[in-house]
């Protein structure tokens, strides 16, 4: 699989990065080691030393987050990747001592890492999350680990009519029946649906959206992507009659990033207003666990099923049925091939 690297991708959420410690990714099929700095800034570095290409992730952080140790000969790299320290013979550097420094950025709450050319890292380019910022949100992060590709997980968030048959917990026959609109905007695609009058939403809905006891709900759920698997979906509902303005609204990220042709890393999140007090907190702590039973147990497994049964074939080489709900995603991914054939090409 080509991937586009010229793009941002999650690395790991900002919390899943301590100081003094290292945390070994592998992300388009390259190990990658993240630590921070002695400032507390992030860095990554390519996760092998040259000298007997052990991974450095499994040695240290030392001079206070100046370098990192080889956990098997010693030598030390700083942030830019140079080696720093040669603990044997007379301390000389060899001139090929050094391993690849990746840019990497902390916003929206996550580690953004380039894996393309690093001359054209723009941070301007790392798509917009403002639900993530934890300055004014309470944020429930995870991380999952999906055996497929990610493409795969591209569709399944664009096109959420799914959610009827496959996730009890949101079930509900209006998702089905909702009207989807598509737009594209540059090299972002929308996926709108708008269902009305729903009296079947489950409780757990109703609750969330503050909806009274035999009132029926509009509700929406709106999916931006951009690429190369980068999406927020929020999730909206008000009392039939009602305007939008008035209902309440989740937010939440989708990012994905392929570790390698068939195994994905999932990186989500769910977001509350901190000004609606100290219950920010713990409703972003119990929802983000109460979204991770979903994923794990219902989305995780399919899109695994699904990729088995592609067994490594392209998607469009499967001549694959088109419903109306695909329009989104289908125009994602020939965009997205578009990009990645023109960062081929060049």
């Amino acid at each position: 699989m080509t991937f586009l690297r010229n793009a941002w991708y999650v690395a790991a959420w900002t919390q899943e990065l301590a100081a003094g410690a290292l945390l070994s990714r592998t992300l388009l099929d390259e190990p990658v080691v993240l630590y921070r700095d002695a400032d507390g800034t992030a860095r990554a570095l390519h996760d092998r030393c040259p000298h007997r290409f052990a991974p450095l992730s499994m040695g240290k952080v030392c001079d206070g987050g100046a370098s990192v140790q080889c956990p098997y000969h010693g030598l030390r790299f700083d942030a830019t990747g140079a080696c720093v320290h040669n603990p044997h013979g007379d301390g000389a550097i060899p001139k090929a001592a050094k391993v690849r420094a990746y840019p990497i950025v902390e916003r929206w709450s996550a580690l953004w890492i380039w894996m393309g050319e690093p001359e054209r890292a723009d941070p301007s380019r790392i798509p917009s999350f403002p639900f993530n910022d934890a300055a004014d949100w309470a944020i429930g992060a995870g991380h999952l680990a999906i055996d497929g590709e990610y493409e795969l997980e591209i569709d399944n968030i664009l096109d959420l009519s799914h959610i009827e048959f496959l996730h009890p917990l949101f079930s509900s026959e209006a998702v089905r029946r909702a009207k989807v609109d598509f737009e594209q905007d540059g090299d972002t695609v929308w996926s709108k649906r708008h269902m009305t009058n729903d009296m079947e939403a489950p409780e757990f809905l109703r609750q969330a959206f503050q909806i009274p006891p035999g009132k029926p709900m509009d509700r929406w759920l709106h999916v931006r992507w951009d690429a190369p698997a980068s999406m927020a979906l929020w999730s909206g509902g008000v009392t039939s009659g009602l305007p939008p303005e008035q209902g309440v609204v989740v937010p939440g990220a989708h990012c994905f990033t392929p570790e390698t042709a068939g195994r994905t890393h999932y990186f989500y999140s769910i977001s509350f207003p901190r000004a609606i007090g100290p219950m920010a907190e713990t409703l972003a702590a119990q929802n983000v666990e109460a979204l991770r039973g979903p994923f794990e147990r219902e989305d995780k497994p399919i899109i695994e099923a699904v990729s088995r049964r592609m067994a490594g074939a392209d998607l469009w080489d499967l001549k694959p049925v088109l419903l109306s709900g695909d329009a989104a995603s289908v125009r994602a991914r020939r965009l997205l091939k578009t990009l990645i054939d023109k960062e081929t090409t060049a």
